[in-house]
């Protein structure tokens, strides 16, 4: 848990979310929490090559198709 409290007195609310905003982004917290967001299932190295295979067969065929005014 990140703790961040006021300097002194006079400390602004401005300055004070900006030390929280910075130490947030520093400790890796956020990244961490966004990579978890979704369950992806874990897959083999074939399937994921095979699934990035047919990925770029996809892309190459509709720019084909658009290319030729097909789309």
């Amino acid at each position: 848990m990140i703790e961040v409290t006021r300097k002194d007195a006079k400390e602004s609310t401005e300055n004070l979310l900006r030390r929280f905003n910075r130490k947030v982004q520093q400790s890796g917290m956020l990244a961490e929490v966004k990579q978890n967001q979704y369950f992806q299932k874990p897959i083999s190295k074939r399937d994921r090559r095979s699934k990035a295979i047919i990925r770029q067969e996809r892309k190459a065929l509709k720019l084909k198709k658009i290319k030729l005014g097909q789309r």
